[in-house]
């Protein structure tokens, strides 16, 4: 009997001893299955890994049906919100970028955040002093993005002085972070209902920030704060930085004019642009009055959440923004 006891235990204990003698071993440059990571690829959605500070993460990466090989493309980093994923953020009714790379030509991945569960599901970003897991463990989420990008040009020709940044919630915090710390690598970053998280910034150079908010979020409130649909355990989060305030940090450290010019006011939204910023950048804030924590004309209402607001077009205000930022001083 004792010995049959012997036997149960170590064979409960065996997955915990698989896990612990496979935490510090790094994931395979490319995994079962996968092409060769820094081989060049073709036009469509692809599933991909990269392995950074002993994480193995994964990615999609969509290169419209017009990419040519001998053209160099936009990119822009699309980043899920808090407990998302990768697949989340590419669905093309909850977001649209797939199909707004293949109308307007650019190459768009969608990275996954940290997860403790293998598929990556309920990720999280470290943007600072926001959110879950990954702020919790101190991943290096910049350090992956730059080692991303850097795959990226190694995969499709990139025109490295169109590189951009945008994210939802959480995703749009590191966003933000991204225009902090990483500058150099892009031009110019768009946050969807995540306010500026950074717990330290001083940019290398300025770039351009486009902010796009609900004044009804119930998540991340216009005004600060967590709001009553925020993760349940508040040590997940933060008191998160108010919209304005978020704008006002955006405007000092970029050296921009205090007063705003209004660029689009139409029933239900309306948006800001501030100029005279340093390098030729742009800050600018887009309001809509309705649509809750969600992405301004997305097609897909969740079950008992407000839908998104038509009076916007996240993707367009989006684009046309990064458009802009790409000839700087326009």
């Amino acid at each position: 009997m004792r010995k049959r006891n012997v036997i149960f235990r170590l064979l409960r204990a065996l997955p915990c001893l698989i896990a612990l003698a496979g935490a510090g071993t790094p994931a395979p440059a490319a995994w079962a299955g996968e092409a060769d990571p820094a081989a060049p690829l073709g036009a469509g959605t692809h599933t991909l890994h990269l392995s950074h500070d002993g994480q193995p993460r994964k990615y999609l990466m969509h290169l419209p049906a017009g990419y040519d090989p001998a053209k160099p493309m936009p990119l822009v980093l699309a980043f899920h919100g808090g407990g998302g994923h990768a697949e989340f953020m590419a669905d093309e009714a909850r977001y649209g970028l797939v199909g707004k790379a293949e109308r307007e030509g650019f190459v768009v991945v969608f990275p996954n955040g940290y997860s403790r569960l293998p598929g990556g599901r309920f990720a999280t970003w470290n943007a600072g002093g926001c959110c879950g897991d990954a702020r919790d463990r101190g991943i290096d989420d910049v350090g992956f993005v730059r080692a991303l990008v850097a795959r990226v040009k190694a995969q499709a020709n990139i025109d490295g002085g169109r590189i951009f940044a945008t994210g939802m919630s959480n995703g749009g915090m590191l966003a933000h972070r991204l225009a902090c710390e990483a500058p150099d690598v892009f031009r110019a970053v768009a946050s969807v209902a995540g306010t500026d998280a950074s717990t330290g910034c001083t940019p290398s150079r300025p770039a351009s920030v486009l902010h796009i908010h609900a004044r009804n979020d119930t998540h991340v409130l216009f005004t600060g704060g967590a709001g009553r649909d925020a993760f349940r355990d508040a040590s997940k989060v933060m008191d998160f930085v108010s919209v304005p305030e978020t704008v006002a940090r955006w405007v000092k450290r970029n050296q921009c004019g205090p007063a705003p010019r209004r660029i689009l006011d139409r029933p239900g939204a309306y948006c800001e642009a501030y100029a005279g910023c340093a390098g030729g950048v742009s800050v600018q804030l887009c309001v809509t009055e309705g649509g809750g924590h969600s992405w301004p004309g997305a097609k897909t209402v969740r079950r008992g959440k407000e839908g998104a607001s038509r009076a916007l077009d996240a993707n367009d205000a989006i684009w046309d923004f990064f458009s802009r930022a790409s000839r700087p001083g326009t």
